[in-house]
């Protein structure tokens, strides 16, 4: 018989140590149970190293755990800035499980349907979203059914969760002509400042003066027809643009991007 390994991350205990019995009661699951973000990351590595992945991962919407490291700067446009620094939802673990590329599919649990944050974790990663109130057949349904490569979600939000789609892919559509029409310099100062370089550093990294490195930002701001920094990276992460590589080399004086 062919063992389903799951792991459910949920901050509630008692839901989650009873979730994982129910499930642990199926004769081909396995089950384990995490309380945090960086708990679960810890679990998959773990599991990876050891060689006995996990194949689905169950993860709360509403998980108030500490963000997974390196899982903020990706999830930034996605997930809305509750004020204090380092809590963020359980769709950042979906980000963080899919950037640290570990196999395994994920499933979110919520406790209400939400169009816009179910869209939010399909493209975060997630295979599916699950009202936490369902029959546990129908969970087992929907675990079993993304192991076939399926994407699962109540048939109340397919509409909801398509308009939400087309509307984040012509927003990104949008972002990605005013990211083009950006000089090549401008754009790798675009990608400096997504990594969150100053100015100084910037200057630096370019050899260029701190007053050039304040010139190309803003023309980077007019062109991109925004008013702070922070909006104009967000709108290079929905156009795609990645930061510098802060290990690479710099850029040489006088190349291409001059």
């Amino acid at each position: 018989m062919v063992r389903i390994r799951v792991l459910v991350v949920d901050d509630h205990r008692i839901f989650a140590e009873s979730l994982a019995a129910a499930l642990a009661a199926e004769p081909d699951v396995d089950v384990a149970a995490a309380g945090s973000g960086p708990a679960a990351m810890r679990c998959l590595e773990r599991a990876a190293a050891e060689g006995r992945r996990f194949d689905v991962m169950l993860v709360d919407a509403d998980l108030g755990a500490q963000v997974v490291p390196g899982a903020r700067a990706v999830v930034a446009r996605a997930v809305p800035d509750n004020g204090e620094d380092g809590l963020v939802d359980g769709i950042s673990l979906v980000v963080g499980v899919r950037s640290g590329q570990l196999a395994v599919r994920t499933v979110v649990l919520a406790e209400k349907d939400d169009p816009r944050r179910a869209a939010l974790a399909l493209q975060a990663g997630a295979s599916g979203w699950v009202a936490k109130d369902c029959s546990l057949q129908r969970l087992l349904a929907v675990i079993r059914g993304v192991l076939r490569d399926e994407t699962h979600l109540p048939p109340a939000l397919l509409t909801g969760v398509l308009r939400e789609l087309t509307a984040a892919r012509k927003h990104r559509t949008e972002s990605e002509r005013l990211v083009e029409s950006l000089t090549p310099r401008e754009r790798e100062v675009l990608r400096c400042m997504v990594a969150g370089l100053g100015r100084k550093a910037v200057a630096e990294r370019l050899f260029l003066s701190p007053h050039t490195v304040r010139t190309h930002m803003q023309n980077v701001l007019g062109k991109l027809g925004v008013h702070s920094t922070l909006a104009a990276v967000a709108l290079a992460r929905r156009a795609g643009v990645g930061p510098v590589d802060l290990a690479g080399d710099v850029v040489e004086r006088g190349g291409q991007l001059a």
